[in-house]
């Protein structure tokens, strides 16, 4: 008997999540209620993980190092060979967006839970991505249209667009491999230090160059797409609570964007999706000026960190949507039927110093969780829990949700104050300040509100 195509068949029934921490434990509970066995793979210092205790198999794959388990490709689809997986869930970071990944699982038989391999290339390669959007007529911040090869094209692009600017890694995300240069005599040195952050981080040393919008909103749109060319969005999310690239604080809807320049994003984010003819679950990501001008600047094609605003307000579960599509299923919702309730905020509980964001590493000895209506907390952590320096700083997301902005604002206070983290410095007293700030209850606020408000204050 010839093998079932589990990719034509859309057969899932069980799941192998190639990812661990939280966001292993968040595919893993939706599967379960979904009745789909998980498999959970790890490397040896995670053998206690929750993910591995609630799965209903476990495999270790390999040592630490990412590069020998959880990058490992070989080691991944031998776990899920050995356990007869239908699908494989990436999860962020690690492989999610990794097109030779999806390519293989395919070519296994072996259903990616995300976008086409071809898709993930396009978005992947952010220069290539910016080239597509403006032949589209979507509006892109000014810059290369292609990879920038050396510090002399880098030079004449930058006598071109004026200064400041800002140099990105193509295969770029997280904030790593970029650099924003305010003055000629820093170009050579930081188009330097861009190419070798990139090449450490991504495998390669391609960088790109924009013009540098200071102090701009980050919003970016949660989209759903099916294989039959319907998609839509659950609203934006504001991230603009940042530092160095890396968002800290999410919330949504965003209190900059009136009813129609909302309205406006969506409809691009849409547009963008049709373009690329995206499927599954993503994000389109835009910086919004002062003047209320937005451009293109990014598709991450996976789920990502924050998405659990969004489900806060909507109602919707995107793991959910993710294997549905999968699956090969029709989106079960229209444009129409989204609607939005209240105001939700999501504060990253890193485990890093508060003042330098440097990663911390050691031993939970007390750990007790915020509670009550309204607060969600995602986390994989515990008392004994050890932090390890192998792996991404992320200990936990604080996540609440409210009636209106005020009361979400005094929400998260609340449940910061009832976290109790003890063994490891945490960013709690960070995100305690920022929930505090006048500015921030305002609402006004752009991606320079750390280091230009914050911390100059503090």
């Amino acid at each position: 008997m010839k093998p079932v195509n589990k990719q034509t068949s859309n057969i899932i029934e069980k799941v192998l999540i190639a990812n661990r921490g939280e966001i292993a434990l968040r595919v893993l509970r939706t599967c379960k209620e979904m009745g789909i066995q998980t498999i959970a793979i790890h490397s040896d210092v995670d053998a206690d993980s929750l993910h591995v205790r609630f799965a209903d198999e476990a495999i270790c794959i390999g040592p630490a190092e990412n590069s020998r388990s959880y990058l490992n490709v070989a080691s991944i689809l031998s776990a899920a060979e050995i356990t007869d997986t239908d699908a494989i869930h990436p999860g962020y970071g690690f492989l999610a967006e990794n097109p030779l990944f999806a390519e293989i699982c395919e070519t296994c038989n072996i259903i990616f839970i995300g976008p086409t391999p071809e898709t993930i290339r396009l978005v992947g390669d952010k220069s290539k991505a910016r080239e597509v959007m403006k032949k589209a007529g979507i509006p892109i911040v000014p810059g290369s249209n292609q990879e920038v090869v050396n510090e002399k094209k880098a030079l004449e692009i930058a006598n071109e667009i004026g200064y400041p600017l800002i140099i990105k890694a193509v295969a770029g995300g997280g904030g790593r491999g970029m650099r924003v240069v305010h003055f000629e005599k820093e170009l050579e040195s930081y188009f330097k230090m861009a190419q070798s952050e990139a090449a450490a981080a991504f495998g390669s040393s391609k960088v790109y160059i924009e013009k540098y919008i200071e102090n701009p909103r980050h919003i970016e749109f949660q989209i759903l797409a099916d294989k039959y060319g319907n998609v839509i969005h659950l609203g934006e999310r504001e991230c603009s609570i940042q530092r160095r690239h890396q968002k800290l604080l999410e919330e949504t809807p965003s209190i900059a964007l009136s009813s129609s320049l909302r309205k406006e994003m969506g409809e691009a984010a849409l547009e963008v999706a049709r373009i690329i003819k995206y499927r599954n679950a993503g994000t389109v990501e835009f910086l919004v000026d002062s003047k209320n001008r937005y451009y293109f600047i990014e598709v991450n094609a996976r789920i990502q960190v924050e998405h659990p605003v969004t489900e806060m307000i909507t109602g919707i579960d995107v793991v959910k949507e993710q294997i549905l599509l999968a699956r090969g299923k029709k989106l079960q919702y229209q444009q129409k039927d989204i609607k939005v309730h209240g105001h939700s905020i999501e504060m990253r509980i890193n485990a890093e110093d508060p003042r330098t964001f440097t990663p911390c590493l050691g031993t939970l000895t007390s750990y007790n969780l915020p509670g009550g209506i309204g607060v969600r907390v995602d986390t994989s952590a515990y008392v004994g829990y050890k932090l390890l320096p192998y792996y991404d700083s992320l200990l936990a997301k604080l996540i609440v949700h409210a009636e209106d902005r005020k009361l979400a604002i005094a929400k998260a206070a609340r449940g910061l104050d009832e976290f109790i983290i003890e063994g490891i410095k945490t960013t709690i007293p960070f995100h305690k300040l920022v929930v505090s700030h006048p500015e921030f209850k305002k609402g006004e606020y752009s991606t320079s509100f750390v280091d230009q408000v914050l911390f100059k204050e503090s």
